[in-house]
């Protein structure tokens, strides 16, 4: 790259970001220092000048600063810069396949290749999101539906094999975005190919099924992880964190509400068998209760409303504690106000809407004015949190306790539960 960018001019300036922008702009797992990294560049003999880049906006007052006549990039950026275009020409350079600086500096680690099982929505907010975490890079993606593949990877430069078992042949870990339906056969597959699997949630729609996946996995030694963002994410941890250090006492009454008005043709709102607010949301809204209250319910029951085919749209769930009791509600043709109350015998946690985005949360107590107010940062669609602790798991840094394979099981038995009483 350096020496591509040398090529563009007579004098070449290269940015090295520090690790507090890298952390603002979502970029996560960086491996090196920020010395480490300009002494690397350094180390090249390709750059005149080596300057530092610490905020958002810096590339047009450098631009100006230095009289620069071409700003150059990787093509993995495409388009992201085209806004300096008014100030100086922009390039940019092809990236070379299965080449990493990433890799390089992991020294005895080998970049994970991963695949991307499914091209719907889900799948393409993902991408942009993974990008940012380094020690990880996309491969190929995967869709029995090919021509949805082919369209996919063309505008990320990905391959797109036109069988499974040549998909699985060409990485090491995948992303399965698919079905909620296609989940358990793909994880399945893949663990049994030695393969590590991040799966989008409900991981499967049934006990069993879940109990069969992590004992695979265990056998197989790979990592298998649920994906449910709010899971992983900073804000939502240090909440459990704090609801758990006995701050509001003894915890007894957790309401989680997640409501959105979904697209009526949408595949959630027609698909008659796994369709539904509760296969959508309902992990998200079980996720603190059985992070505060455990797995240990004496009993579950749900209300749900439904539309004309028989596809609920609002629906809440009623866990009774031998100590205490629990709602979650979700839905996708109500909407309500969406927050996270945690009620303990010393006082609550107030989490306003978008709560499955924890950012800020506040401690309220009996006298009116003693309020506790605590803040984290949320990047992007908060995607990037849980492909980082997937590579730390793989990578054996980090065993994670944010989602455990009981906490999978237990929502598995309850979403079996809902569908064997309303399908």
């Amino acid at each position: 790259m350096l020496k591509n960018a040398k090529e563009l001019g007579d004098y070449l300036i290269v940015g090295v970001t520090t690790e507090s922008y890298d952390q603002a702009r979502g970029k996560l797992n960086v491996v090196d220092s920020l010395m480490t990294r300009i002494e690397n560049v350094r180390k090249t003999v390709f750059a005149d000048e080596i300057i530092i880049e610490e905020r958002q906006g810096q590339k047009i007052s450098d631009i100006k600063k230095y009289n620069i006549d071409i700003f150059t990039v990787g093509s993995d950026w495409q388009g992201k810069f085209d806004n300096l275009n008014e100030y100086c020409k922009v390039v940019y350079l092809d990236r070379t396949k299965n080449i990493s600086s990433t890799m390089l500096r992991m020294r005895n680690r080998t970049i994970i290749r991963l695949g991307i099982i499914g091209t719907g929505r889900i799948a393409k907010r993902f991408i942009p999101e993974a990008k940012l975490v380094s020690g990880i890079e996309i491969q190929a993606i995967y869709n029995p539906h090919r021509e949805s593949a082919i369209k996919l990877s063309k505008e990320y430069d990905y391959e797109a094999p036109e069988t499974f078992e040549e998909f699985l042949d060409k990485v090491d870990a995948v992303y399965i975005a698919s079905p909620h339906e296609t989940h358990y056969e793909y994880a399945k597959k893949s663990i049994l190919a030695k393969k590590n699997v991040l799966c989008e949630k409900p991981i499967t729609l049934s006990k069993k099924q879940t109990e069969e996946l992590y004992a695979l996995a265990n056998k197989n030694s790979v990592v298998l992880l649920e994906a449910i963002k709010t899971a992983y994410c900073p804000g939502f941890n240090n909440l459990i964190g704090v609801a758990g250090s006995g701050a509001i006492g003894e915890i007894k009454n957790i309401e989680a509400c997640f409501t959105k008005l979904e697209d009526p043709e949408s595949r959630e709102l027609t698909d008659k068998k796994y369709g539904g607010s509760f296969t959508e949301l309902g992990s998200y809204v079980m996720l603190p209760i059985f992070k505060l209250m455990g797995y240990n319910y004496d009993e579950v029951r749900f209300d749900t409303l439904k539309n004309e085919d028989n596809i609920d749209i609002f629906t809440k769930a009623y866990f009774k504690y031998p100590k205490g009791i629990a709602t979650a509600t979700c839905g996708l043709g109500v909407k309500s106000e969406g927050q996270l109350l945690i009620c303990g015998t010393k006082g609550y946690i107030k989490v306003e809407a978008p709560w499955w985005k924890t950012k800020y949360f506040e401690i309220h107590y009996e006298d009116p004015d003693e309020i506790e107010r605590f803040a984290d940062k949320f990047h992007g669609e908060g995607l990037g949190y849980e492909v980082a602790d997937f590579v730390s798991m793989i990578n054996d840094v980090d065993k994670s306790f944010k989602l455990t394979r009981g906490d999978s099981i237990a929502m598995s038995a309850v979403i079996e539960k809902y569908l064997s009483e309303n399908r």
